[in-house]
């Protein structure tokens, strides 16, 4: 199988420099045969954004299969919402495209990379919901005293001139 890959670096301050990122990825690329389609990067930008303009475009680009791996230095460069992150993989597995994050070891061109990957977002999937539940059961609490918030002050109620309350 020949290996098209597209890299993608990202940072998400002026401070930083995907340069470097994008360089380590290429070497990555040599050292394994792989040939480059093309680099993406994105400076200063979150990885809680989903639409970042250099991501967009090569999702569009695998979208139009123009390469079949994409390679970041870790995975949290291409998203930090687990759910953002689960739907790209699915969309990565229907397009046939491959992911390696080359400082942990993921690489879903071979059986243990797809372990590795499926026991990373079942952890990770576990965990938000564990939050979600822990979130819950404190919202229910602090609705049963009356109370919000870290200081548990009691609500003061709010009486504006229309005759409304808002609590």
């Amino acid at each position: 199988m020949v290996v098209k890959a597209a890299i993608y670096s990202r940072v998400s301050t002026e401070e930083q420099d995907a340069d470097k990122q994008e360089q380590t990825l290429k070497e990555y690329c040599q050292r394994n045969g792989f040939e480059v389609f093309e680099c993406y990067q994105d400076n200063a930008i979150s990885g809680m954004k989903t639409s970042r303009p250099a991501f967009d475009k090569m999702l569009k680009d695998m979208r139009s299969l123009k390469f079949n791996c994409i390679i970041v230095t870790k995975l949290d460069r291409i998203g930090r919402s687990l759910q953002h992150l689960l739907s790209l993989f699915e969309e990565f597995k229907r397009k046939g495209v491959h992911f390696i994050a080359t400082t942990q070891n993921i690489d879903t061109t071979n059986a243990v990379g797809k372990l590795q990957l499926h026991i990373i977002g079942a952890f990770a999937e576990f965990e938000r919901n564990i939050i979600s539940e822990r979130t819950k059961e404190g919202l229910k609490y602090a609705k049963n005293v009356g109370k919000r918030g870290k200081d548990r002050k009691p609500r003061k109620r709010v009486v504006f001139r229309s005759g409304w309350n808002y609590s």
